[in-house]
């Protein structure tokens, strides 16, 4: 029998995953031809099962179909987790021990956008792996056999296992936000069985996610939640993103807690058991964050924005905490290293509830000694995808030719410079159609000198923006 190859579309292969626009550059044939990859893969790797999920998008269904019977051809075994945020597969993935997983969401983005992320039963797959997939789909280089498709339900598993780490020994009362995303059945249960009140918004699926779109790091987002958090007076409110692998967090004052700094308040609970262990957070963190894990005695490391690269690197320190700016965090002491935010906000609710005092700690008194620097959120500038990582590679020269008196240039991803006020950060995202931006400094006047700074130096290389 021979075998026609397939080349998916340049834009959908991202650094970390695979992701694009139902019916204009991915479809059921990608997910299919995916399938056959991802399998011929695994088999070559000496594996034979692997299990597939999917979100609440109305094109999820079509893409499983496809990605199954692609996966089968090769001989694999599939276990079908079903719908379910993407936690959900990774626990399938290691409670299983399989060989491998492929969950199919779109995570945070538009309605119109889906993808796959991608793992092994011990590392992401991520960069080459991904190049390597696409040149066996274009090359038609697939094993070939006939696998079997089985119905899996692990919900029930999946919960009592976040139930596992839970201390919670006081009553609170808290506003959860599952924005119509596929975390939302399972918040359901979860919260069921969790001591205190509970207020749901926007809890059930819905794949055209009506009530806002479902990515906590942007402030209109979670105006919502504020609202909820503040008119029923609750401890806190905590929100998810579409995929259920991000967290939003705003606090007992209905204030939003950036997630560099909800890192932050993990890191005194991991460093009090695990003193002087690596913390990993991202490029765009604040700086507050990486002085505050020194000075618990941590050890800050400044690295790449990626879940999977995240991953990798936490892996290679042995780290047992990381996190991003986007609302990433993975805990590694006592959970499996990847990001879920359902157990996210299982460590909150006890890091709050650990007190000799009858009542929780409130949020914003665990926060109060921590440093409040002036910061922007992230600055999303919209470019065509085929020129996102174009213009950032220019900026990087444009500030080379300029050293030194453009300041302390870092290029662990992207541009992230060190002035004298403050810092600012450019990096392509890997995940949309833009550049990522943010702004830093310790009062409002310098924030303004660092944030014309980084639109001078945007115009110079060609792109004016105002934000």
């Amino acid at each position: 029998m021979t075998l026609s190859g397939h080349v998916f579309h340049k834009d959908i292969l991202r650094e970390y995953d695979i992701r694009g626009t139902v019916d204009v550059n991915l479809n059921g044939t990608d997910a299919y031809y995916l399938g056959k990859a991802f399998g011929t893969k695994i088999k070559r790797g000496g594996g034979k099962t692997v299990c597939v999920g999917y979100d609440g998008r109305h094109s999820s269904p079509l893409f499983e179909k496809q990605l199954i019977k692609g996966l089968m051809e090769t001989g694999i075994n599939v276990e079908r987790v079903g719908i379910g945020p993407t936690p959900l597969l990774y626990f399938a993935v290691k409670d299983h021990m399989a060989d491998g997983g492929i969950m199919i969401t779109g995570s945070h983005n538009p309605s119109d956008m889906n993808g796959f992320k991608m793992t092994l039963l011990s590392s992401p797959v991520f960069g080459s792996a991904i190049k390597e997939l696409a040149d066996i789909a274009a090359n038609a280089d697939f094993e070939e056999g006939a696998g079997s498709v089985r119905d899996v339900d692990i919900i029930d598993t999946y919960i009592d296992r976040l139930l596992r780490d839970i201390t919670i020994n006081k009553n609170m009362k808290v506003a959860w936000d599952a924005g119509n995303g596929s975390a939302a059945e399972i918040l359901h249960r979860l919260v069921a069985k969790l001591p205190g009140e509970h207020v749901l918004l926007y809890a059930d699926i819905d794949g055209d996610f009506p009530n806002h779109h479902p990515d906590p790091t942007v402030d209109e987002n979670v105006a919502d939640l504020q609202r909820a958090v503040i008119e029923q007076k609750c401890d806190l409110g905590i929100a998810f993103d579409g995929d259920g692998d991000r967290i939003g967090i705003i606090d007992n004052n209905g204030q939003i807690v950036r997630c560099d700094m909800l890192l932050a308040v993990y890191a005194q609970d991991v460093l009090k058991n695990m003193p002087e262990s690596p913390i990993i957070a991202d490029v765009k963190c604040s700086n507050a964050l990486f002085d505050a894990i020194k000075k618990m005695g941590g050890q800050p490391i400044m690295w790449k924005t990626g879940h999977s690269l995240i991953k990798s690197k936490m892996a290679e320190t042995n780290a047992p905490l990381a996190g991003e700016l986007s609302g990433h965090i993975f805990f590694a002491d006592k959970y499996y290293g990847f990001d879920d935010a359902l157990y996210c906000s299982v460590r909150l609710l006890n890091q709050l509830c650990d007190t000799t005092e009858d009542k929780a700690i409130k949020l914003s008194d665990l926060m109060a000694d921590m440093p409040r620097p002036i910061n922007t959120p992230e600055i999303r500038l919209d470019v065509e995808e085929s020129e996102k990582f174009k213009l950032v590679t220019k900026v990087q020269n444009h500030l080379k030719s300029a050293l030194p008196d453009v300041g302390m240039l870092d290029e662990t991803d992207g541009a992230r410079v060190t002035l004298d006020q403050g810092w600012w950060l450019l990096r392509a995202s890997n995940t949309q159609s833009c550049l990522v931006a943010r702004a830093e400094a310790n009062s409002a006047d310098e924030l303004e000198a660092v944030k014309t700074n980084l639109k001078n130096t945007l115009s110079a290389c060609g792109f004016d923006v105002e934000f």
